[in-house]
């Protein structure tokens, strides 16, 4: 052996062994935060709006949770909500605070907590004479042929599905500007805000589960516009909501693109499985650092929201002074386009509580002969190139395309021609 492997293999023990003992004292420190926390908002709740807010640290059996989520009409909560590992949790320390607590008023719409933003954009929701549907763009086609007053050609239609902490902006600022002529002439695209982001409404009496998420696309574009059929494309996180609305409406789906689906197999349906590979707990890369801090703690997470989400207006004010720019780029507004309630919730409930009912969708698709489409770039390190194997293992006939030196976002930013000549070739494909 040479000396060189000798000392590389003598210092990668101590290294690794260093590296663990800081993950465990730092995030040790976390749940000690977050144990504090949930006690401070408590009192500040209950000081600023007259109750104590509620969270999931409390020590509940997970049957007496189980049970009183089934009341509610079938809403799915994701284990990971409550069965989060915390040190000072599993001590008991946390025993006198109480658990989860549905806020709903008798079905009324509670707008926005004392620590969630109040300006103008963020409640423009709340002033929708529209009873409280998403906010969508909408492309409409430049023409249609007619004949005797009868149309020759029906348009197509495509719902576009954006990814976490994103807005319907994913789309409406990289696709749409490249529609060829002849797509745009007989092709009718929505651009969707999904429901707790972007414009759309983010009611604090909702648990965002899939089942709210895909009642609200329901109701805010499928109905009102009587689909008959219809197109998807998604990316990351909105590939999980796109495959359960094609399972609900199997017969009207022709197509659906997954760009970068974050699907996990969870056939022993334990969510907990999904939260360590999408958010485990290390220090390095500092993405995967965020993504564990604001998955794994409640009310840390909160205090993030507090100093940047609800403040969004004076920090993309101190971005354009820095940037000298009059516009931000669409995706660094989008980031605070939120709540906490409602990111936090959707986090877990559709991303984490919702893997364990993707096999089953995906078993619709491949038994109705949904043409499925999956695109990923083989450098993306927010979710691994195996979610997309898996799909194809799951849908023999679907397609799967690696994009060379692509990321997560570079998947189509970038690249934004070449992706819509690509989805467009699937449309045409399945029509």
């Amino acid at each position: 052996m040479s000396p060189q492997i000798f000392s590389a293999s003598w210092l990668r023990k101590p290294a690794t062994a260093l590296n663990s003992a800081l993950v465990f004292i730092v995030f040790l420190i976390f749940d000690f935060l977050d144990a504090i926390l949930c006690i401070l908002y408590r009192y500040i709740d209950h000081y600023f709006e007259g109750s104590a807010g509620s969270c999931y640290c409390g020590l509940r059996e997970i049957k007496q949770v189980r049970n009183v989520v089934d009341d509610e009409g079938g809403h799915q909560l994701s284990e990971t909500l409550y069965r989060r590992k915390n040190v000072f949790r599993e001590m008991g320390l946390l025993g006198f605070a109480k658990g989860y607590k549905n806020t709903s008023g008798g079905g009324a719409v509670v707008t926005n907590r004392w620590s969630d933003c109040g300006c103008q954009s963020c409640l423009s929701w709340v002033n929708d004479t529209n009873n409280h549907r998403l906010h969508l763009v909408i492309r409409q086609p430049s023409s249609q042929a007619i004949t005797n007053g009868c149309r020759v050609h029906a348009a197509e239609n495509v719902i576009f599905l954006h990814g976490f902490l994103s807005s319907s902006s994913f789309w409406a600022e990289t696709v749409f500007p490249n529609i060829s002529e002849r797509v745009s002439r007989h092709y009718r695209l929505f651009a969707i805000d999904l429901l707790g982001f972007g414009l759309s409404p983010k009611p604090r009496d909702c648990l965002y589960t899939l089942k709210d998420h895909l009642e609200m696309i329901e109701k805010s574009v499928i109905c009102p516009f009587q689909l008959t059929s219809f197109h998807l494309v998604a990316h990351s996180m909105g590939c999980l909501i796109a495959i359960a609305l094609a399972a609900k409406h199997p017969q009207l789906v022709k197509s659906i693109t997954l760009v970068a689906p974050p699907y996990f197999p969870c056939k022993d349906g334990d969510s907990l499985k999904v939260l360590h590979k999408l958010a485990e707990r290390k220090l390095w890369p500092l993405f995967l650092f965020g993504t564990s801090f604001m998955s794994w703690y409640e009310h840390l997470g909160r205090c993030v929201c507090f100093l940047v989400c609800r403040n969004h207006r004076t920090w993309e004010r101190i971005a354009k002074l820095i940037t000298w720019r009059r516009d931000l780029h669409f995706m660094s507004v989008d980031l605070t386009r939120h709540t906490h309630h409602s990111a936090w919730h959707t986090m877990h409930n559709v991303i984490c509580g919702g893997a364990k009912l993707m096999e089953g969708y995906l078993q619709v698709l491949a038994k109705a002969g949904v043409k499925v489409c999956v695109i990923h770039g083989d450098r993306d390190q927010v979710v691994p190139k195996e979610c997309s194997t898996n799909i194809q293992m799951a849908v023999p006939e679907a397609q799967v395309n690696f994009i060379k030196n692509a990321d997560h976002a570079s998947v189509l930013l970038g690249r934004e021609k070449d992706f819509t000549r690509h989805v467009e070739h699937v449309w045409a494909a399945s029509s």
